[in-house]
């Protein structure tokens, strides 16, 4: 399987997780380790994660890769293997940390998607030995790596207790930048995210407000990437607004969609950064 090991005292052990409180002595891996001019943010969320974090979590991910960055994650079910195929959908890097050895793939499914990572020149990594297996304890452990390797952190839906919300918090302890993305005050998917940004975490509106915060002028390529990613609905929507500004309820009327559709559309409009909420149910396009 081709599996390689790495010393803290080697120069190709990652730099930032030297930094660390208890960084990992040995990191085994299969793959390529981040060079020292990557750039590695971490996007995680719920396992049970709803049709809305499914879709940010993409356009998040599809984003930041287009836009260079290496895309971390754990590799589990939801978020995480959406971040991860999202980031080889953009033609990018992505490094997943596992909480088991690098000879076994968990879950079993995401078999494929971690021989097409290691393809596409990322890595999955572990601290843990070959043939030790993915014992519950192992994944807070492991959560500090996600967050100890990225320069930020992005949660996307989180319940008030999960590994999510674990792995922001270490990279707060981490002295790592920690962005959230709002949700609905009713799902508790949203409830550990909201709480976040309650504390002080950057709320994500839009994949371009990571960029901002980090300092990083964004390429126009990846923008247009974005545009031209649109669904069906997406693009009705977005065909109906302009420069001037347009009610929803003008929108339900013109697009025939039933209300769910339409507001699901709207949301990753947003999402994407193409329109602005004036308030009022009123919408304009910015792009």
């Amino acid at each position: 399987m081709d599996i390689k090991s790495v010393s803290i005292k080697d120069k190709n052990y990652p730099r930032l997780l030297k930094e660390i409180s208890g960084p990992p002595a040995i990191l085994n891996y299969r793959g390529e380790l981040p060079k020292k001019e990557d750039f590695l943010i971490a996007v995680v969320g719920s396992r049970a994660c709803t049709s809305y974090g499914r879709r940010v979590a993409e356009e998040v991910a599809f984003y930041l890769a287009k836009e260079g960055f290496v895309i971390v994650s754990g590799l589990a079910l939801g978020i995480d293997s959406i971040a991860h195929q999202a980031a080889l959908d953009a033609d990018g890097k992505t490094i997943a940390v596992l909480g088991c050895g690098c000879d076994i793939i968990y879950p079993y499914c995401h078999r494929k998607l971690a021989d097409d990572m290691i393809k596409s020149g990322g890595a999955i990594i572990s601290e843990f030995d070959n043939g030790y297996p993915p014992l519950r304890q192992n994944f807070p452990q492991r959560n500090r790596i996600i967050s100890g390797i990225s320069y930020a952190t992005v949660i996307i839906e989180a319940t008030l207790k999960s590994g999510a919300i674990i792995t922001a918090k270490l990279a707060l302890d981490q002295n790592r930048e920690v962005f959230a993305v709002p949700g609905p005050i009713y799902s508790s998917n949203s409830q550990g995210c909201n709480n976040l940004i309650k504390i002080g975490a950057f709320p994500v509106t839009s994949p371009e407000d990571i960029l901002l915060a980090l300092d990083v002028k964004p390429k126009s390529s990846a923008r247009k990437d974005l545009v031209t990613n649109l669904n069906k609905d997406e693009e009705l929507i977005f065909s109906l607004i302009s420069k001037n500004a347009i009610a929803i309820d003008k929108l339900k009327e013109l697009s025939k969609l039933d209300i769910a559709d339409l507001n699901s559309a709207v949301i990753m409009l947003e999402i994407k950064g193409l329109i602005k909420n004036l308030g009022g149910g009123q919408y304009i396009r910015i792009k």
